[in-house]
């Protein structure tokens, strides 16, 4: 069992959710020669699940190496991505705000999912969950669009948008996990937790 876990996400959303769940973490970030962007290239014709769980595999792969690395005390490791589909097209962070004008006009209107898999690895034993969300946008004006972008949040955003932020004016219906949505579904990583013995979820 382990009393804290390492955090391998610079998403103040994820410290957020966990510090709601009372886990206590540190964050494991990487270093200045880690090329963590590449890891999110989308392989040609790759489905949207599988993309996000080979992603965060990668990611925790990453991480897993960097403790060693840094020589730092043993504690499970978390990782997580989140990606947004609509049919078959990945919605990634975008480039810069003409992309994520091209994002939101696109998911105008539309129901699309938010996928988070989040992986946890103790030792050799690794465990893994997925949650898959429904979100689903009313039309959007070109002024709303604009708007939304000027304010900054679609940046650095899966799909261009934040649903705990402005976005939320937007959101017509949610079916899934809100938190999920946010980056890190909150009751599958509980599951996850409890499975390697983490406090406060240590307890049978």
């Amino acid at each position: 069992m382990s009393d804290f876990i390492y955090l391998a996400s610079q998403s103040p959303r994820r410290r957020q959710l966990l510090e709601q769940l009372g886990v206590r973490h540190e964050l494991l970030l990487p270093d200045g020669h880690e090329d963590s962007e590449a890891l999110e290239a989308v392989r040609p014709g790759e489905a949207p699940v599988s993309y996000v769980r080979r992603v965060t595999a990668l990611k925790l792969d990453a991480a897993v190496e960097r403790l060693k690395r840094r020589g730092l005390p043993p504690a499970p490791v978390l990782c997580s991505d989140t990606t947004v589909a609509l049919g078959r097209r990945i919605y990634g962070k975008p480039e810069d705000e003409r992309d994520a004008a091209r994002m939101l006009r696109e998911l105008s209107g539309s129901t699309h999912r938010v996928l988070t898999a989040v992986a946890l690895q103790s030792g050799r034993k690794r465990v893994e969950t997925l949650s898959d969300s429904r979100v689903t946008f009313a039309r959007l004006t070109p002024a709303q669009v604009r708007d939304y972008v000027a304010s900054g949040e679609p940046m650095g955003k899966a799909g261009a948008y934040a649903i705990q932020g402005r976005a939320a004016a937007h959101v017509a219906r949610i079916c899934g996990s809100y938190s999920g949505i946010m980056g890190l579904p909150m009751h599958e990583t509980a599951q996850l937790l409890r499975s390697l013995r983490v406090a406060p979820f240590d307890r049978v």
